[in-house]
């Protein structure tokens, strides 16, 4: 399945009913007088998320969804049908624009939220409407209105507790394949994961869980549209912690000067995930030499000294996600 998470559509409500011109004409009933029905309201479009999904890919050839139109009105005062609803499934975290103004139409964050976009025409009325004590006989209906129609822009974004963030290779998808069931993309080049992968983690306490998400990797210039990484900057705005995984094996790169760059471009891309908590970890301990070893032990990167880990050999993974739930816990506790 492709991931795709930016799409446009057109969506259309449908037109209300029209009122109609109706007589009584029924035997021994002299003067009957008007019985034009009202026409049926148009039919609306909502938008609802739903935990099945995990992609805009439908989108991709879904361009325009119309809602029905109401039926028009009858004789005897019968009223049209309404039109039928159209319900737009998407995933949850979507987010959902007008394309018009770039207004922020709705972001469905909760399994089942239903937004109303477009509101159907309300129906015509019938000529029984129009009559009164000196009308007796109105010749005059109304048209139903149109339903409202808008173009949407559609941006997935990824909801997850922990964003793992960090360079290509540096050990993302190993480490979220160790802790959860997830099975990303495993290899030795970069630009392994192409696409973002969700994860769910046991959490020490009992039947708790949280969600990981391993994202891309990034590189110097993501911010400014370099790289496969920037393509999902995007989705780590969610995430309640940031997990830096700086690869402990790579010479050209110490993890110091990793972690500066990795920061700067999440700071230029937007400058509130630096107000994030965060946890910064050296990955591939059991490939790292005694002696880089050593000093990274009595190293200090963002303040702290960073944890120093293997995905491959289960190093310190137990006391990585114990800490990773406890700062979920506190982001979720200050959120309340």
């Amino acid at each position: 399945m492709q991931f795709i998470d930016e799409a446009r559509i057109r969506v259309e409500a449908g037109k209300g009913g029209d009122g109609v011109i109706s007589w009584r004409r029924e035997k021994y009933v002299p003067k009957g007088g008007p019985d034009g029905g009202n026409g049926g309201v148009g039919g609306s479009v909502y938008l609802e998320a739903d935990t099945q999904l995990s992609t805009l890919l439908d989108f991709r050839y879904l361009k325009k969804v119309t809602a029905g139109d109401g039926n028009p009105g009858a004789a005897n005062n019968c009223t049209g049908r309404n039109g039928k609803d159209a319900i737009i499934r998407v995933p949850v975290g979507t987010q959902v624009r007008d394309t018009a103004n770039g207004h922020l139409v709705a972001d469905l964050l909760e399994k089942g939220q239903s937004v109303l976009i477009a509101k159907g025409g309300r129906g015509g009325l019938g000529n029984t409407e129009f009559k009164t004590s000196t009308n007796q006989a109105p010749r005059h209906k109304t048209d139903g209105k149109p339903g409202e129609a808008m173009d949407l822009e559609l941006e997935l974004k990824l909801l997850a507790d922990v964003a793992l963030v960090g360079f290509p290779n540096a050990g993302k998808s190993t480490l979220i394949s160790r802790i959860s069931a997830a099975k990303p993309k495993i290899a030795e080049y970069p630009f392994t994961t192409l696409i973002p992968n969700l994860g769910i983690v046991q959490a020490p306490a009992e039947h708790q869980s949280f969600v990981v998400a391993d994202i891309p990797g990034l590189i110097e210039g993501a911010s400014e549209g370099r790289g496969l990484g920037h393509q999902f900057l995007k989705h780590i705005e969610r995430s309640a912690v940031l997990l830096f995984l700086l690869d402990g094996t790579d010479e050209l790169n110490p993890p110091s000067e990793s972690f500066k760059v990795l920061k700067k471009e999440l700071g230029s891309f937007n400058k509130e995930l630096l107000a994030k908590p965060r946890l910064v970890v050296i990955t591939k301990s059991d490939s790292i030499p005694e002696d880089a070893m050593a000093k990274f032990r009595k190293s200090k990167i963002d303040g702290k000294k960073p944890m120093i880990i293997s995905a491959v050999a289960g190093e310190n993974i137990p006391e990585l996600i114990a800490l990773l739930w406890e700062k979920v816990l506190a982001m979720k506790a200050e959120q309340l």
